[in-house]
């Protein structure tokens, strides 16, 4: 069972994922980083978002950075990242993923 199940005192299950980040490019050292919001069941009336706070990233990093912020809050198993895909599949989960780029830092601390 996981926290979002315990919390709600139901049995209601993980049906969603919805994971938006934010990305920005520091030209003067010319890393990238990123935040996100991470909202589970979204529209439904077990919602919950969880922040994945400003940190140095690129790519796909904020997608594995998600994972790992959920698994630390109880909400997904300890499971290997890279299993997660099959895992998702097998427990019919929606998962959607969006990155802004080119945003400013101030819109990452925001988050």
């Amino acid at each position: 069972m996981t926290n979002l199940e315990q919390n709600n005192g139901t049995n209601n299950q993980i049906k969603t994922i919805d994971i938006q980040a934010k990305e920005w490019f520091d030209k003067i050292n010319g890393n990238s980083y990123f935040a996100a919001l991470v909202t589970v069941n979204f529209g439904m009336s077990d919602e919950k978002t969880i922040k994945v706070p400003f940190q140095y990233g690129y790519g796909d990093h904020y997608r594995t950075r998600s994972i790992e912020q959920l698994q630390t809050d109880g909400i997904l198993p300890n499971l290997p990242t890279y299993e997660f895909r099959q895992w998702f599949e097998n427990n019919k989960i929606i998962v959607r993923y969006s990155k802004k780029e080119n945003c400013k830092k101030s819109e990452l601390k925001n988050i």
